[in-house]
């Protein structure tokens, strides 16, 4: 019994070291080239945004089924918009980045302007009736939309600010 105790310590090393091998596959660190960047997050959020084809044909479940923009920005609307997104939605949506919604930013180029409208307008009704509203729901971690009882020109107002956005 004493030379088996003895001979523990070597029988635990043993098995140890055995079983640290951890196999023959080595991971190879990416390397940089000279000049090359490095990709970041936002880099990659872009390319992933890019692969993600987005239909702009949809104009959600709603009261707005046209909007018309012009060609120059109404920088009254823009100011008025800008109030409004300040007071009713910096809660939940954050320039540039998500937050507990989708960023602000590039909206126009995700969605079509009556999506947009719908959305602002009757939340609950578009993520009850329309799939992407659904999809965003699930993305966003189920953290509904909230209602803010706002007027169609109001959320005209916001939809222009967006357009100073993209």
């Amino acid at each position: 019994m004493k030379n088996f105790l003895k001979g523990l310590p070597l029988i635990i090393f043993t098995v140890s070291l055995a079983s640290c091998g951890g196999g023959d596959e080595k991971k190879e660190k990416p390397s940089l080239k000279i000049g090359e960047k490095k990709e970041t997050k936002k880099d990659n959020a872009k390319k992933e945004e890019e692969k993600v084809p987005y239909d702009l044909s949809n104009k959600g479940v709603g009261p707005i089924t046209s909007v018309e923009f012009s060609e120059t920005i109404d920088d009254a609307m823009v100011a008025a918009g800008a109030e409004s997104y300040k007071t009713k939605c910096t809660a939940c949506h954050k320039i540039g980045k998500k937050f507990i919604g989708p960023a602000p930013n590039g909206v126009l180029k995700r969605r079509s302007p009556e999506w947009i409208m719908n959305m602002i307008l009757d939340p609950d009704g578009m993520v009850k009736n329309d799939p992407d509203a659904k999809a965003l729901l699930i993305e966003y971690n189920g953290s509904p939309m909230a209602n803010q009882s706002l007027t169609e020109e109001e959320a005209r107002n916001i939809l222009e600010y967006f357009r100073t956005l993209d």
